[in-house]
């Protein structure tokens, strides 16, 4: 199947833009969710283009810069580790994703468009989308917003590991390794733990 394949059948179907919708960070311990809408021009190639968690570190920035270069229009927003103890993880990636897509629509205008959305599930985003499972697999627009919000989140949390050396964020960018959880129990949680991820934890 084409890499365009998806964008193809809603082109088909009269959307005038088609934007992919990814996120990154669900599952960390600490920082925020990060999430990123792109819009391609419709067919442009874009070598080495894959699902984020295939790709190297060094490959993602390489990508990252390319994607920025050719793309139509992109946002990137997040929902920070105090809204996902608030809202919760599901909630605040929907709050997330919602920003990314309606900054980039105040930069498309209202054309007829359609969100793309990585995953089985959409009911909380309050634009016009469609699910789509294995999406950053499947669609070149998915896996170029998977990209630019790993990238954007990995960045973020490398410089909180200048702020919080002692978790060692560099190394594994939030999620539960055993590095990480170390430290925790050593240092206990800083200011950008999120403290419902870590309610099993004695720290």
């Amino acid at each position: 199947m084409s890499f365009w394949a998806v964008e193809s059948k809603y082109r088909d179907k009269g959307h005038e833009v088609i934007c992919g919708v990814d996120e990154a960070g669900r599952g960390p311990l600490a920082g925020p969710v990060v999430a990123a809408a792109v819009v391609l021009p419709f067919g442009t190639d874009i070598p080495g283009l894959d699902d984020s968690k295939k790709l190297s570190e060094s490959a993602r920035d390489r990508m990252y810069d390319l994607i920025i270069e050719k793309a139509v229009s992109y946002s990137i927003a997040s929902a920070s580790h105090t809204e996902v103890d608030e809202l919760n993880i599901l909630q605040a990636t929907y709050l997330a994703m919602n920003r990314a897509i309606e900054e980039l629509l105040i930069k498309m205008g209202e054309s007829r468009y359609i969100c793309l959305i990585d995953g089985n599930r959409n009911e909380g985003i309050k634009h016009n989308s469609v699910p789509i499972v294995g999406g950053d697999g499947k669609s070149v627009s998915i896996a170029a917003a998977s990209i630019l919000a790993k990238v954007s989140r990995d960045r973020y949390m490398l410089e909180m590991s200048k702020e919080y050396p002692m978790y060692g964020f560099e190394k594994h960018k939030g999620y539960g390794t055993e590095l990480h959880y170390e430290r925790l129990l050593e240092y206990g949680p800083c200011q950008i733990h999120r403290t419902t991820f870590l309610k099993k934890l004695r720290v």
